[in-house]
């Protein structure tokens, strides 16, 4: 049976909210859910996708209801990259920034809390990185794809003075500025 074009716009319209849905439901969940994807995630992946598929094509089990939603999935997909790369706002929105979660070797609670991050899991990522204590990290950033990357004290000294110059904003952003201080 062949299904009517009203029915296929249908599974495009329901595909295309379902998208948003989970985007928005991704990006409420955090940085790290994204980066460090444990058992338990990908358990939750596996049975979200499974709930919203009969939302998408609703009780068309046809090949081109699959294909439709599909295509609609792959189109939005590449949308929201292009509009990712091309639009600095709404790249934020979709991905978020980076936060600060070590300054100057003294670890900020706050941002740790707000990002879901467990002083272990801290301590796991210095680890891996060969860095003992927090007290030896001038910086510590949770990236927008979950890793956490780190500037150690050691790695600053070994550069020329004039080539870094941290400075901070913390006001509700968590921004970063490097610059070199012979620029005004």
């Amino acid at each position: 049976m062949l299904a009517s074009a009203h029915v296929l716009v249908e599974i495009a319209a329901r595909t295309a909210v379902i998208y948003g849905v989970v985007l928005i439901g991704v990006r409420i969940s955090g940085k790290r859910e994204v980066g460090q994807m444990t058992p338990f995630d990908l358990t939750l992946l596996l049975l979200i996708s499974n709930a919203v598929q009969n939302a998408m094509t609703g009780p068309d089990t046809s090949l081109i209801g699959g294909v439709i939603a599909a295509s609609t999935l792959l189109i939005l997909n590449y949308v929201v990259a292009e509009l990712s790369g091309a639009n600095r706002r709404f790249r934020k929105f979709v991905q978020g920034q980076p936060s600060l979660l070590v300054h100057d070797g003294q670890v900020i609670s706050a941002h740790m809390a707000k990002e879901h991050v467990s002083m272990d899991e801290l301590q796991r990522a210095m680890r891996e990185h060969g860095i003992s204590s927090y007290h030896d990290v001038a910086l510590a950033v949770l990236e927008v794809d979950g890793s956490i990357s780190f500037l150690k004290y050691d790695e600053i000294q070994r550069r020329p003075r004039h080539i870094w110059r941290a400075e901070s904003s913390f006001r509700n952003t968590n921004k970063l500025l490097l610059r070199d201080p012979s620029c005004p």
